[in-house]
């Protein structure tokens, strides 16, 4: 079963791993992706419903993995209905073996139709998921933590320094530049792709931990700055909001999704939970500049409130579907951010200009531009 926090109680089949998984019931339209989904740092501590009702039919691949530890992150998957067959010539398991692997809890055969309509009009809210009594399952989905106010990023970031130089290889749609920027990485649970995608623009990177000061950073001399992804609520990672305040007007600053909120903080803007977030592969954003409308990938459940931002700084894209904050700039700082994810390829190309957007700003061009 599958009981939410309101008492609301949902019935399926158990696959995967035994035992109890509580935390953030979510859902994402994505219709395929689920490997990518479910070792996507940014799920920690969260439940993933996924919306497309047939999953697992073409098992999961290794190289497809998110994350830097090729492990979900995901703690409990949440399908319509999951495939008895995998045929993938790529694959390496089917996804019922690779969720017990990695202990992470499934149900099957649950109506996610009522589900994500539930989830869409209370709001995203805790739930737990296993094979125990529903009064059992209520008192974990109670006692898990909320979402609001908890920093996640010290289970998603790299624990130590590490040099990368894997480009997109086979999948690459562009030529890598001659020139090299040496970049830092500020890890706060990065995607892979994000790095193979700044290797393919012309940069070297150094992946350094979240905890890492502004003056240790300076002290590698980079060309620019790079703010990961992660999971949780940006307000509560101070130590990385502190961080990038510190770097503003020293370094060009790119950031994508959590990146982009810490940097909207620690530029003085505030941030907040959104009903029940943006999760998918069909979000339309709108440049403001172009007027050009980009399909993008999207994972967060808080937004930039557009209304505290500084006069230094512009919100250079939004969110067609309900006009919230998907981008922003700081001129006079050199430093700019997307809420949404353009390595994740939903358009399938149409976000991959801004990676050549932070070297152009490396080079000495606006970032608006």
């Amino acid at each position: 079963m599958l009981v939410l926090a309101d008492g609301t109680i949902f019935e399926g089949e158990a696959f995967g791993a035994e035992g109890i998984a509580r935390g953030e019931v979510v859902f994402t339209t994505v219709m395929t992706g689920y490997p990518e989904v479910l070792t996507d740092p940014s799920y920690a501590g969260q439940l993933v419903t996924m919306t497309a009702p047939e999953i697992g039919n073409y098992g999961c691949t290794l190289e497809d993995a998110e994350s830097l530890t090729k492990r979900p992150h995901a703690l409990g998957l949440i399908v319509r209905s999951v495939s008895p067959i995998a045929s993938n010539w790529r694959g390496h398991l089917p996804l019922h073996e690779y969720l017990a692997k990695h202990n992470v809890v499934g149900i099957s055969n649950l109506d996610t139709r009522r589900l994500t309509r539930h989830l869409r009009d209370r709001g995203s809210q805790n739930g737990a998921l296993g094979r125990a009594s529903a009064k059992e399952l209520l008192e974990a989905a109670i006692g898990a933590p909320s979402m609001e106010g908890l920093d996640l990023t010290t289970q998603t970031t790299t624990k130590t320094p590490l040099q990368w130089t894997e480009g997109r290889g086979q999948w690459r749609t562009n030529v890598p530049t001659t020139d090299r920027f040496r970049v830092t990485v500020l890890d706060f649970g990065v995607k892979t792709n994000m790095l193979r995608c700044l290797v393919d623009a012309g940069c070297e990177l150094s992946v350094v931990p979240a905890s890492t000061s502004a003056a240790s950073i300076l002290e590698q001399r980079p060309d620019g700055v790079f703010l990961t992804n992660g999971p949780g609520d940006p307000a509560a990672v101070e130590s990385g909001i502190a961080t990038i305040r510190n770097l503003l007007g020293h370094v060009p600053i790119f950031g994508i999704c959590l990146g982009h909120q810490l940097l909207a903080l620690a530029l003085g803007a505030k941030t907040y939970k959104l009903k029940f977030g943006h999760r998918g592969g069909n979000q339309p954003v709108l440049d403001l500049a172009t007027g050009r409308i980009e399909i993008t990938s999207q994972n967060h459940g808080f937004a930039v409130d557009n209304a505290t931002l500084p006069t230094n700084v512009r919100m250079t894209h939004r969110h067609l579907n309900d006009h919230t904050c998907e981008g922003i700039a700081a001129p006079d700082l050199r430093a700019f951010s997307v809420q949404y994810h353009p390595e994740a390829a939903a358009g399938p190309h149409d976000s991959l200009y801004l990676f050549e957007r932070f070297t152009n700003v490396m080079r000495g061009q606006s970032v608006l531009r």
